[in-house]
């Protein structure tokens, strides 16, 4: 994404409005796509075992969880 032009990346991250990221994993690498301008949500902790649905919940990747974060943005 990084090495796409600066056009491309524009049209596909407008410079206007909250960003939310969602990430199954580590979000270290999307900050930078928010620019400030909003939140990731994401797992930045290690040694976790459960099934999906169980971890999802926890880490509150649930459809109600990421509509309030986004609530909250706008």
């Amino acid at each position: 994404f990084d090495r796409q032009p600066a056009e491309y990346r524009a049209h596909v991250l407008p410079q206007h409005g909250a960003r939310l990221v969602i990430e199954a994993g580590a979000t270290g690498g999307w900050w930078r796509y928010v620019e400030g301008r909003g939140t990731v949500l994401g797992i930045d902790e290690f040694g976790h075992s459960a099934p999906a649905k169980v971890l999802f919940e926890h880490f509150g990747f649930t459809v109600a969880a990421v509509v309030a974060t986004a609530k909250k943005l706008l």
